[in-house]
């Protein structure tokens, strides 16, 4: 994570106020893909979706053409990172230990939508899901799971 994530003070703001927005202005990759968050309005009326915006430059197969799957991977492991940061019962930062993707299709150039569901948050393990898709959410591009260690901000500084 980049290093201004370390602020304790500035982290434990932006995630009272739910601003994912300025935790994606803070990661250069994500904002070079067109990674961004909403509110699930939609959805259970809680959490958020993450869009993947369909940039000339995220194709891998200019032939289909599809988008690369390292972008979709990059995408999805951004979006479960910061779903759980936002979920976590403190402010916590997680670190990657495990990423399990699963390709199911073609993940097209048109914009691609992911939802995060925690699926256990312990003292110091958490498990995220992620499911991508496109044109509708019964037809995934891809699932994957993440295993995160989690540590306090002044802990892995």
């Amino acid at each position: 994570m980049h290093e201004g994530f370390h602020d304790v003070a500035w982290l434990a703001r932006t995630r009272a106020e739910g601003d994912v927005t300025a935790w994606l202005e803070r990661l250069p990759y994500a904002r070079h893909i067109g990674v961004s968050a909403t509110p699930d309005d939609a959805g259970e009326g809680e959490g958020l979706i993450y869009q993947l915006e369909p940039h000339e430059h995220n194709v891998g197969n200019i032939l289909l053409p599809a988008l690369h799957g390292g972008v979709v991977a990059a995408f999805m492991e951004t979006a479960g990172t910061l779903d759980l940061m936002m979920a976590t019962r403190e402010p916590r930062l997680p670190r990657i230990v495990d990423f399990s993707i699963d390709y199911l299709r073609t993940a097209r150039v048109v914009p691609t939508h992911a939802r995060c569901r925690l699926l256990r948050e312990g003292r110091r393990l958490a498990n995220v899901q992620v499911v991508a898709w496109q044109e509708a959410e019964t037809l995934p591009v891809a699932t994957a799971r993440l295993h995160f260690v989690l540590a306090t901000p002044d802990e892995d500084a």
